[in-house]
């Protein structure tokens, strides 16, 4: 860029003044100088715009990267899932094929298949309830009772005392 030094600058504004003249200097200086800043935000857009470009690029870059990495990662996933639901074919299918000699016997007189269907064992949620301790509900303050707001205000309102004057 071009090197202004002190002594640059007042030799070019001392010819200034001999050319422009000393009415007209300060308005030309004026104009010069919103002309500069002009220049310099028009640069420094130019720069952002070629910086947003630049790093558009890069992210698109990274998109598809991301993207392969995704497609690669849900093919592996259905190859294994693939190959597991073979592996699970091939090990149901040994206990739904027909058993032992032994076995059948004992089956076919039960009817029952071999391997047993899940049953869901039906827990009690009064029993869960109940579970918790009174000393751990009254330390941290579980209600155990249910009561009304009047309730709860006649329990705890002061007793009056009787005008046995």
């Amino acid at each position: 860029m071009i090197d202004l030094g002190i002594s640059k600058l007042a030799l070019i504004g001392a010819v200034a003044l001999v050319v422009i003249g000393p009415e007209k200097l300060p308005k030309v200086a004026r104009t010069v100088g919103a002309l500069l800043g002009k220049a310099q935000r028009y640069v420094a857009d130019v720069k952002a715009e070629v910086s947003r470009s630049i790093e558009l690029e890069e992210l698109k870059k990274m998109k598809e990267s991301m993207e392969g990495a995704a497609k690669d990662v849900e093919s592996s996933i259905q190859t294994t899932t693939s190959d597991f639901e073979k592996s699970w074919a091939d090990a149901t299918n040994e206990y739904s094929s027909t058993p032992s000699l032994g076995q059948s016997d004992a089956l076919s007189s039960l009817g029952q298949p071999l391997v047993p269907d899940y049953k869901n064992p039906g827990k009690n949620w009064r029993v869960k309830t109940k579970a918790t301790p009174q000393w751990y509900k009254a330390r941290n303050g579980v209600r155990t009772r249910v009561q009304s707001g009047a309730a709860r205000v006649a329990r705890f309102r002061p007793k009056t005392r009787s005008s046995a004057s």
